[in-house]
């Protein structure tokens, strides 16, 4: 057992179980926690008495909310980049180590999960939804971009649905994510002990959950997916604006708003991502994640944009450039660019 005031990484009955223990910072990931997860991952990948691995999120309001954006903020404020980075080459190497996990990887998803919280249970091979279940990637908004493995996830799900994310960091819920693939299948908040019960006493993981699984239901975005299509089949991220404005409707109307508001170079990054990701496997798609937040954090947008949203709450940022007319081809190329012994590479 490794226990951290942040995380807790048990062994219990057939299950390797690992507790985010931050409720009160909404279990926020920080180096630490991704310095115990890893090498319990690792012991129980090799430990035959463990047939699976149980990810869940102490309190009723988040599983994960991200990265500890503050620290990082601080971190590259006060010219520690390397620090900084340190937390993203290492995340990045779990997020691959659940991708090819070799034992079944359930995470109970049962409130925020966001950023960092996305990537340590999107690429496992069971997610399951619980009432609270609310998923984002909203990094544009802080002139970040949607990173833990989400160039390979987004363009995978169906139809335009993953750049309409990226853009707008729009919230899902439980029923819209089964539908997605984001999350496996949807459990009410209140059977969810019982399935870890379930999954520690060694049942079946498949029969487990789905003994226990939530009849399927249409979401409210059901009726939106078609103008998802096409409106985020462009070539650019102008002409989805484009698009969303020539559409009558609220929805598009809103996306239109939502994606005006963000970090013109973060919208221009993402887009290029989505567009790249759709053609790489997982290792390849982190190492470019890899390449852009080792340059992002040297920009102005970063730290604008968690100044803006996180420390004063203004939610007023200034961004530079401030339109997307400002942001160049070659100044989006840069940020792709290889970066020779300092590539990432997984463990």
């Amino acid at each position: 057992m490794t226990a951290d005031s942040d995380i807790i990484c048990e062994r219990i009955g057939a299950a390797g179980v690992v507790t985010l223990n931050r409720p009160r910072a909404l279990n926020a990931l920080n180096l630490a926690m991704v310095r115990a997860m890893t090498p319990a991952l690792r012991e129980w990948a090799g430990d035959p008495a463990v047939t699976r691995v149980v990810v869940r999120g102490a309190g009723d309001r988040a599983f994960c909310a991200g990265g500890d954006i503050r620290a990082l903020y601080d971190q590259g404020l006060a010219g520690d980049r390397e620090s900084a980075l340190a937390f993203w080459r290492e995340e990045y190497r779990l997020n691959a180590m659940i991708a090819r996990y070799p034992k079944p990887y359930v995470s109970l998803i049962d409130g925020i999960c966001m950023g960092g919280g996305v990537g340590l249970s999107l690429h496992g091979s069971h997610r399951v939804a619980g009432d609270r279940y609310l998923f984002a990637m909203p990094e544009v908004g802080i002139g970040f971009f949607p990173d833990v493995g989400a160039t390979y996830a987004l363009p995978r799900l169906p139809g335009h649905a993953g750049l309409w994310l990226a853009l707008t960091g729009d919230r899902v819920k439980a029923a819209d994510a089964v539908a997605l693939g984001l999350a496996t299948s949807r459990v009410s908040s209140s059977a969810l002990p019982a399935l870890t019960d379930d999954l520690i006493a060694g049942r079946d993981v498949q029969a487990a959950i789905a003994a226990r699984a939530a009849p399927a239901e249409e979401g409210p975005l059901a009726a939106e997916r078609s103008v998802i299509d096409r409106c985020f089949g462009g070539a650019s991220v102008e002409e989805t604006l484009a698009r969303l404005d020539r559409e009558a409707s609220p929805f598009a109307a809103a996306a239109a708003a939502t994606i005006r508001a963000k970090s013109p170079t973060s919208l221009k990054i993402a887009f290029e991502q989505m567009r790249r990701g759709a053609e790489l496997d997982f290792e390849a798609a982190i190492a470019l994640e890899f390449r852009i937040v080792t340059r992002i954090i040297e920009g102005r947008d970063y730290y604008e944009g968690v100044r803006a949203v996180i420390i004063d709450k203004d939610n007023a940022p200034r961004w530079t450039p401030a339109t997307l007319d400002g942001v160049s081809p070659a100044d989006v190329a840069a940020y792709f660019a290889p970066l020779g012994p300092n590539e990432w590479r997984a463990a």
